[in-house]
């Protein structure tokens, strides 16, 4: 299925290895145990999840971070929406979780290996 999913245009010419350099699917890089599936209820939202990696790998900046964590719900949602069906409403829900999430805890990983963080 495809979604029309918002990037910036440089990710979209990322080539495979610098791609899988950046990206890593959901969950943070830096956990010692990844147990933060790259599916909701079946539904793979792994593009989405590369999406935010990348924004976060380039974003130099608060705002940056905060438009990133904007986009990856924004993301997520046109996924579920363009999947639809009967899980709709329980995806959604479980994608406000993930927003919540990359808000209040994903400022290490935003800010690892820049200047002052």
């Amino acid at each position: 299925m495809k979604y029309d999913l918002w990037a910036p245009p440089e990710y979209w010419l990322l080539s495979n290895v610098e791609r899988l350099c950046i990206c890593n699917g959901c969950g943070s890089s830096q956990a010692k145990f990844d147990f933060i599936p790259d599916t909701m209820y079946l539904l793979n939202i792994s593009e989405a999840c590369d999406i935010h990696d990348y924004m976060y790998h380039v974003g130099i900046t608060e705002e940056d971070k905060m438009e990133a964590d904007r986009r990856f719900l924004s993301n997520l949602l046109r996924i579920i929406n363009t999947a639809g069906g009967f899980l709709r409403w329980f995806r959604r829900r479980r994608a406000l979780k993930y927003y919540e999430a990359v808000v209040e805890l994903g400022g290490p990983a935003f800010w690892e290996g820049k200047e002052g963080g």
